[in-house]
C-alpha cells in the first residue's frame, strides 16, 4: 500500500510538471538534424525524444518536447534550420509539415500538411524555404510566410539541401548522381557523378565553395573542393554514425545518433566531442 501511494504521488507530481503526460528525457535519444544560430546556440533534432534540444554555453536543455502520439507536431522531427530572421525551423514527417518557432518556443505549421518526409531545409536570400521531400522525390519551395509549396526540382531520394554564398541550391541524393548543384538557369547539375558515397545524409558548403558531405555508413566526412573529386577527409572515431551537419564559423558540427554526441571538426580536420551538462 505504501509503495502504491508513493507511486501515485510520483505520477501526480509528474502530471503537474509535465501536463501532457510526457516525462522529460535525461539525455538525447537519437539525434538527427543540427543547426546553429548567430549567437552560437546549437539546436538538435531528436527523433526519439521526440523534439528539439538546445545546447548553449555547455548546457543542454529541452527546447521543445513533442508528444509520443503519432501525427502530433514534431513527433518525428528530422531536420532543422535557421531562417534569415534567426528563427528556428523544423521539418516533421509525422504531420508532414515544416514548422517555425516563435519567441514563445511554440511551433507554427507553415504548409498545412503539404510535405511528405522533409529531410532537409535550406533558406534562400529572399527568405523562401527549400525542402528536400524524400517521399515524393522533389525539392519544394515554401514561401517565407508559409502556404502551399511549389516543386522546383525532381531529385531521386533527396536526403539534404543547403544554399551556398551565391544562393545556389546543393542537394545530396541517393540517386545516380549523389551531389547536385543548381546552375544559372536554376537547373540541377551533377557536382559528383556516380555514387562514391555509401549513405550521404547531409551537405554544407563553405565560402570557397568547397562542399562537405556527411556519410553515415562510411562513418566519414567527405571534402569536395571545386573541380576536384571527393576526398575522404575524416573517418572513424569519434564518428560512429554521423547524420547531421552544419557550419559554425570555420568549424563543422556533426550530430551523431549512435555516439549520442555533437562532434566539432576544425578546419584542419581535427574532431572532438562537445562536452555538455543536461539542465532544466
Amino acid at each position: 500500500m505504501i509503495w502504491r501511494r508513493l507511486f501515485s504521488m510520483v505520477m501526480l507530481l509528474a502530471g503537474c510538471i509535465f501536463p501532457t503526460g510526457i516525462a522529460a528525457a535525461a539525455e538525447p535519444q537519437y539525434l538527427l538534424g543540427i543547426t546553429v544560430d548567430s549567437a552560437s546556440n546549437i539546436y538538435l533534432a531528436d527523433r526519439e525524444l521526440p523534439g528539439v534540444w538546445q545546447l548553449a554555453g555547455g548546457k543542454l536543455t529541452l527546447y521543445f518536447q513533442g508528444s509520443k502520439k503519432f501525427r502530433t507536431p514534431l513527433n518525428a522531427v528530422r531536420c532543422l534550420a535557421i531562417d534569415g530572421q534567426g528563427r528556428l525551423l523544423a521539418g516533421d514527417s509525422a504531420t508532414r509539415d515544416v514548422y517555425r518557432f516563435g519567441e514563445d518556443k511554440q511551433p507554427v505549421a507553415l504548409t498545412g500538411g503539404e510535405i511528405g518526409i522533409p529531410m532537409g531545409i535550406a533558406v534562400t536570400k529572399a527568405g523562401d524555404l527549400l525542402v528536400a521531400d524524400l517521399e515524393i522525390h522533389r525539392i519544394l519551395k515554401v514561401p517565407t510566410a508559409g502556404g502551399k509549396p511549389s516543386v522546383i526540382a525532381e531529385v531521386a531520394a533527396p536526403r539534404a539541401v543547403t544554399i551556398d554564398k551565391d544562393d545556389r541550391l546543393w542537394v545530396v541524393s541517393h540517386g545516380k548522381d549523389q551531389l547536385l548543384r543548381s546552375n544559372a538557369e536554376g537547373q540541377l547539375e551533377a557536382v559528383v557523378s556516380g555514387r562514391p558515397f555509401e549513405f550521404p545524409s547531409a551537405v554544407v558548403v563553405d565560402d570557397e565553395l568547397t562542399a562537405y558531405v556527411c556519410d553515415t555508413y562510411a562513418k566519414a566526412i567527405w571534402k569536395i573542393p571545386p573541380g576536384k573529386q571527393p576526398q575522404r577527409w575524416l573517418a572513424g572515431e569519434p564518428l560512429v554514425s554521423p547524420v547531421g551537419l552544419v557550419r559554425a564559423g570555420a568549424d563543422l558540427l556533426v550530430a551523431d545518433p549512435r555516439a549520442k554526441a555533437v562532434i566539432r571538426v576544425d578546419a584542419a580536420g581535427k574532431a572532438s566531442k562537445i562536452a555538455w551538462t543536461v539542465g532544466e
